[in-house]
């Protein structure tokens, strides 16, 4: 079968690679789309900076390059290993791709997608979704019902980071919020902060390309470069600051203008990855009683929320989600990597 591997730094190939067959306990998928991350990015041109380890097997899952890509992924059963009873041979499904160690002080408390020594499907464990075939652990499957199909399957992942993020926020339906970032996880917070009943919802995003797929979508924006970001989050909230501010871009004034404009008691959720370290002063948090909570990845219960919310129709792809083949994943990653586009999903050989 065919697949994309991660071989080293910038060297992503696509090869032909021996069809796996499902073990005890497992099911073979037929893969249809699987999502190139922001992760992905990071494991293509600096993957000692994201923590892969070239040289030696994962502590969890005993892989190392060459490596399938692809942990944002939706597929069909096409075979079941001996045991499985919960999916059967023709359910699409997503698939919750984490891999804990089970003893560290974060497994021991059920907080699996925060483990000291995390492996993902199709990042640095056996398989991905960037390939015809893959098999995984059947207790990992989210069957998807009638009206989520095999394309808002694949966005199961990335917007169960989101809907995480929001689930930690402390805001209420009817409540406001502040969005810095409109790149697919600041679109999947928008989505889930709605799905929430939390109408009021600002969109701060430098970027205008980026800001016109949000608002075609049905969400307010403002530029905090060239606009006055306090003004707009005076005119949503009568003045009050918002109750969640939510950092989905990385960057430092996203943290400052976030706790700048939370209603006191408020919130600000960190989603983002930072590469950079940055100055605040903490006497912000101290007048207001503000707080600020760092949020990693979803739980199992994440996943089925979100695809929950998809099969009542609060996710809509128009505009923000483009697809590949395999053959041009090398070409998306650089893309994206160029500042272009939103979300792109690889069709793998056997979904094109």
């Amino acid at each position: 079968m065919r697949a994309a591997r991660f071989h080293a730094k910038e060297d992503v190939r696509i090869e032909e690679v021996e069809e796996p067959s499902p073990g005890p306990g497992q099911v073979k998928l037929r893969n249809a789309f699987a999502g190139i991350c922001g992760s992905d990015l990071h494991v293509y041109y600096a993957p000692e900076a994201s923590g892969l380890d070239l040289t030696k097997p994962h502590p969890v899952t005993g892989a190392m390059p060459p490596q399938i890509l692809g942990h944002e992924f939706s597929g069909t059963v096409v075979e079941v290993g001996e045991g499985v009873d919960r999916v059967a041979v023709g359910d699409d499904v997503a698939v919750w791709p984490v891999y804990g160690c089970g003893t560290c002080a974060a497994c021991r408390r059920g907080m699996f997608n925060a483990c000291r020594t995390i492996a993902f499907h199709g990042l640095n464990a056996h398989g991905g979704g960037m390939a015809e075939y893959t098999t995984v652990d059947a207790a990992k499957l989210h069957k998807l019902p009638e009206g989520v199909d095999l394309r808002l399957g694949a966005l199961v992942e990335p917007m169960s980071v989101a809907w995480h993020a929001v689930a930690h926020a402390n805001v209420q339906a009817g409540g406001s919020a502040l969005v810095a970032g409109a790149g697919p996880i600041g679109i999947g917070v928008w989505f889930a902060l709605r799905a929430q009943g939390v109408e009021r919802v600002l969109v701060s995003e430098p970027s205008a390309d980026r800001r016109a797929i949000i608002e075609a979508l049905g969400a307010t924006t403002v530029d905090p470069v060239n606009d006055d970001l306090a003004s707009a989050v005076a005119d949503l909230t009568d003045g009050d600051g918002v109750d969640a501010a939510f950092d989905a871009a990385g960057v430092g004034p996203s943290i400052t203008s976030g706790l700048a404009n939370l209603t006191p008691g408020g919130r600000l959720v960190v989603v983002a990855l930072h590469e950079r370290t940055m100055d605040f002063l903490p006497t912000q948090l101290v007048m207001s009683e503000t707080e600020i909570v760092g949020v990693l990845g979803y739980t199992q219960d994440d996943f089925d929320a979100v695809i929950q919310a998809m099969s009542e129709g609060r996710y809509d792809t128009t505009g923000w989600v483009q697809e590949v083949d395999l053959d041009d994943v090398v070409d998306a990653i650089r893309s994206l990597r160029g500042g272009n586009g939103a979300k792109v999903l690889v069709r793998s050989g056997a979904a094109a």
